[in-house]
């Protein structure tokens, strides 16, 4: 998970339209049109096709957005490639970066799992596939300078599924508060290592959490709170059950993005078991740092040197550093990765079209 902010993904929901039928019942009534009322009216349900202006708009959002993520994956390539490649000659280098991969687009998966949790709240249906194409589209708009653009998919491709606007902000303002307040509990892992012997001290913080997930109301007023100081229109609170349930998938995301800094730091040559906590508790606390940093494309700089800290307390500085690297290019390799298979899983998904339906005519009217 490297970014709280889903930061929850055209989709087709909702059974197709069925044309008309005669409302007279009994064997007189013909249905569908006849020879004298001439061509049947188009469905008014059905969707109008796109014009020229909106197939435009979106060949060109697509073109910038690839550009942006292709820039994003050729800088990071460029700033980390060294310290991968000293990596892949350790032994055993090659499983260890693939399962690092592996585990970041998990906990990718984890934090999908927990945004579409509060938009599906309710009678809201929202089928797994264009929950994960919705989720990743507007997380890898993250790579385009300016944080409205994530939103702004949001919005669009919500609307394109039939989720209400009013939903798919509610899901993103309460996945923002779940993403940073999480990240913070999960940065408690990070005491023993930091604080030493008066980790003790953040005991009050640890019961607080558990307080927080019996009454999980307080991220409603925390959301009412933040939109009201920016002087936005309120959202949709969520229920109690939806928001424990996010809550929950938000930590185990946390727990398993982390495992892909733990991967590295081992290959780096960090002791694997004080490595654990420090690099799941770090990776927490310095991405959501990173996600705070609004003036920072995608948090670089403030997300590496919160990193550096945590890290620093069990292996030589050098290899912190080359930890921090080469985590920026795992992190971005395996978000691309896993916005490519939800946008594959979608277009699979998706529904074929229906066969036009042939109207049978009754033998005495030919």
């Amino acid at each position: 998970m490297s970014d709280p902010v889903p930061a929850p993904p055209r989709a087709d929901m909702g059974p197709s339209a069925v044309p008309g039928t005669s409302a007279a019942p009994g064997p007189s009534a013909v249905p569908g049109p006849s020879a004298a009322s001439g061509p049947a009216e188009p469905d008014a349900q059905a969707p109008a096709p796109r014009s020229t202006r909106s197939r435009i708009l979106r060949a060109l959002a697509a073109v910038v957005l690839l550009g942006a993520t292709a820039l994003a994956v050729g800088g990071s390539l460029d700033g980390a490639g060294t310290e991968l490649s000293a990596a892949a000659d350790h032994p055993g280098g090659i499983v260890l970066l693939v399962l690092a991969v592996l585990a970041n687009a998990v906990g990718l998966t984890l934090s999908m799992l927990s945004w579409r949790v509060l938009v599906a709240d309710g009678a809201t249906r929202l089928p797994m596939p264009v929950a994960a194409r919705i989720f990743f589209i507007g997380f890898i708009s993250k790579f385009v300078p300016g944080r409205i653009w994530g939103v702004l998919a949001h919005l669009r491709l919500g609307r394109d599924a039939g989720v209400a606007p009013e939903r798919m902000l509610s899901g993103f303002g309460l996945g923002l508060v779940i993403g940073v307040v999480t990240g913070a509990w999960a940065g408690l892992l990070v005491a023993p290592a930091v604080l030493g012997a008066y980790a003790w001290t953040l005991a009050p913080l640890v019961l607080a959490a558990a307080a927080a997930y019996a009454r999980p109301g307080w991220v409603n007023h925390l959301v009412a709170r933040a939109l009201k100081a920016a002087r936005r229109p309120p959202v949709e609170p969520g229920s109690p059950r939806s928001l424990r349930r996010s809550l929950l998938f938000a930590l185990a995301s946390w727990g398993v993005s982390g495992l892909h800094l733990w991967a590295l730091a081992v290959l780096f040559g960090a002791p694997a078991g004080a490595a654990l906590p420090v690099a799941v508790g770090g990776f927490a606390l310095a991405t959501v740092a990173g996600s705070l940093a609004f003036v920072l494309p995608d948090g670089i700089g403030a997300r590496e040197l919160v990193l550096l800290a945590p890290l620093a307390a069990v292996m030589p500085p050098a290899a912190a550093t080359a930890t921090v690297i080469a985590s920026r290019l795992v992190c971005v390799l395996s978000e691309v990765a896993a916005t490519g298979a939800a946008l594959l899983w979608a277009r699979l998904a998706r529904p074929a079209p229906a066969a036009p339906s042939r109207t049978t005519v009754p033998e005495g009217i030919r």
